[in-house]
């Protein structure tokens, strides 16, 4: 089976799929940007179950019920704060989806839809991220073949714009 690779301009919360990729803070208790927007979405069980994990190292994964979301689950991810590129900030991104990704396929989630992790307040660039994200979702994909999609989830055009060009790269190499 082939995983399809696919870029949404929406809302994540309103996505029906197994598992939503939230852009946490390392207390998963809610905060700013499109962490605060899934806590409000999905209601004050998700903190409940969130406050019982005991937060969430940088670069690591966790996973929670949906609630009121049309999503099964929400994958919680902690991405790296940009500091000029030189404090690991590349391998921590890139942990953050690879990790994502094995707790979805270990909680047998086949569609999967991600959120532009670290670009928003925690300041990364978007071009720089969307590589990132793109090549470490392809490079998971086509070595586990449990996936059937993954949603890149965009709110803003110049997020769009560096996801659609990096896709178009991979899908030109294919």
């Amino acid at each position: 089976m082939t995983t399809e690779l696919k870029l949404v301009w929406t809302d994540i919360t309103t996505l029906a799929v197994d598992a939503i990729v939230n852009a946490a803070n390392e207390t998963l208790m809610g905060g700013g940007g499109v962490d605060g927007v899934i806590h409000r979405a999905a209601g004050p069980k998700l903190a409940q179950e969130c406050f019982t994990l005991w937060g969430c190292r940088r670069g690591m994964a966790k996973i929670t019920q949906g609630y009121q979301l049309p999503a099964k689950h929400v994958i919680h991810t902690v991405g790296p704060i940009w500091m000029g590129g030189n404090h690991g900030e590349a391998d921590l991104l890139t942990s953050c989806y690879n990790e994502s990704l094995k707790v979805a396929v270990a909680n047998h989630c086949k569609t999967v839809a991600f959120s532009a992790i670290s670009c928003g307040v925690y300041g990364y660039p978007v071009d720089e991220a969307a590589h990132i994200a793109i090549k470490t979702v392809w490079d998971f994909v086509n070595q586990n073949k449990e996936l059937e999609t993954v949603y890149f989830v965009v709110f803003e055009e110049r997020v769009r714009v560096a996801y659609q060009s990096v896709l178009d790269e991979v899908f030109a190499l294919c």
